[in-house]
């Protein structure tokens, strides 16, 4: 009999209590659900088996990231609907013990289970990053965290960031181009740092080393780029070399809390910051603070999120953490001002970008799609699975103000109280 997918979507606005606004299609070929709507593929029970062992966003994602569930329709759309039942419900929404005490929803339990064959749980994709301890924030810790997200292959990155190999938010201006934006990108941050010829730039999670190179190229100045990644290092020092830029840009791998030569005129970190943590947080602004010159100013770049009335409440997402980021943590802009000015700073500018990382996503997004054979070959098909989920999600996230991505620059002032800034740092258009 081909009913597996009427019964999955019955049972599934049981437990639910709404309507479900996809399509599913099952792995015996039946169907069920509004005829235009992005499906959910089933296919196969081992699905059913991870919702069930693991409720919520974890058990799709593993189901996602082993092949096991698809989208087959708008990958956006589908995300779109399952924000609003998974990730979007609210506070009023029942927890799964209050849940289980609804007769019918138990009854919905044990049809799934009958479903889903065999009860034995299924093992995690192995590319779920397994550990005891979290969020400890130690150099090894923090080391094993960006070698997790970052040491996947130069080639795979190449695919997706495009010949920019700049992974950040773009800034766009309508009709641009990734690469026009990224550049656009890199020459904000260096004119907000006020770059001048001769200066010296410490680059805070430099990358592949694009900053480093558009600093030293188009202004001139001597750039420390320091990375935990060996695969970035060395990929940035190939291209230091290629560009000629050998005796004014060096790549270590190194920690920010290892460096010692500062002073330095001036301090970018872009994308960096997320991987700190709130425990290590003031920390890491302070050790920033110290590197600089008095009168030498920080460009922190930065994805925030949305702030609670419990802050003690704040967990990181269960797929960040366990596929993408592991130990990274996302916090409010205002804490991140309050800190840094805790550390000594002046904040003397916050700029949102918001859309634009959107937008930025969507094209890496466009960029993985178009070469995903390629893709796979290069990492393997729960990596690339991973990474267009995060990015597809991320997406959505900011389009809808979940999240946003900030500029914060920041002035060592000097006792006297003169920044250095001009009186207008910056032009709005009228």
């Amino acid at each position: 009999m081909v009913d597996a997918a009427p019964r999955l979507r019955s049972l599934a606005e049981q437990l639910l209590g709404t309507p479900l606004p996809l399509r599913i299609r099952a792995w015996d070929g039946s169907q069920a659900g509004p005829p235009g709507a992005p499906a959910l593929v089933v296919r196969n029970r081992r699905a059913l088996r991870r919702m069930l062992f693991k409720p919520g966003e974890l058990g799709l994602v593993r189901g996602w990231v082993a092949g096991d569930l698809d989208i087959e329709g708008d990958l956006y759309a589908a995300l779109e609907a399952l924000a609003g039942l998974v990730w979007e419900r609210g506070e009023e929404a029942p927890g799964l013990l209050q849940a289980l005490r609804d007769p019918a929803v138990r009854s919905a339990v044990r049809e799934l289970l009958k479903l889903a064959g065999p009860p034995l749980p299924p093992a995690p994709p192995r590319e779920e990053v397994r550990r005891a301890r979290r969020h400890l924030h130690t150099r090894r810790t923090d080391r094993q965290a960006i070698s997790h997200h970052y040491d996947v292959g130069n080639d795979f990155y190449e695919i997706v960031l495009g010949p920019s190999m700049v992974y950040s938010c773009a800034y766009w201006e309508e009709g641009g181009t990734l690469e026009t934006a990224q550049r656009d990108k890199l020459e904000l941050v260096c004119v907000k740092l006020g770059l001048t010829p001769g200066q010296r730039l410490l680059d805070v999670g430099c990358g592949w080393g694009s900053m480093a190179v558009h600093a030293a190229r188009e202004h001139g100045v001597s750039v420390v780029g320091v990375t935990l990644s060996q695969e970035q290092a060395a990929y940035a020092r190939k291209r230091v070399a290629d560009e000629g830029l050998t005796d004014r840009v060096e790549i270590r791998v190194q920690d920010y809390r290892d460096v010692t030569d500062g002073p330095f005129d001036a301090i970018s970190s872009i994308g960096m910051a997320e991987h700190v943590g709130a425990a290590r947080y003031l920390e890491y602004a302070r050790r920033l603070h110290d590197l600089l010159k008095p009168g030498g100013r920080l460009l922190n770049h930065q994805i925030a999120r949305r702030p609670q009335r419990d802050e003690t409440a704040y967990s990181v997402d269960e797929f960040i953490d366990a596929y993408v980021f592991p130990d990274g943590e996302l916090a409010p802009i205002g804490s991140t001002v309050t800190q840094l000015e805790l550390a000594g700073f002046e904040v003397r500018d916050v700029e949102s970008l918001r859309e634009h990382y959107a937008r930025t996503l969507r094209r890496w997004v466009a960029n993985l799609e178009g070469e995903w054979g390629r893709a796979v070959r290069l990492t393997s098909p729960g990596r690339a699975r991973v990474w267009r989920l995060y990015m597809a999600a991320s997406a959505l996230a900011f389009e809808r103000n979940r999240i946003g991505v900030n500029q914060v620059l920041a002035v060592r002032t000097p006792e006297p109280g003169a920044s250095g800034l001009p009186l207008r740092t910056r032009t709005w258009n009228t």
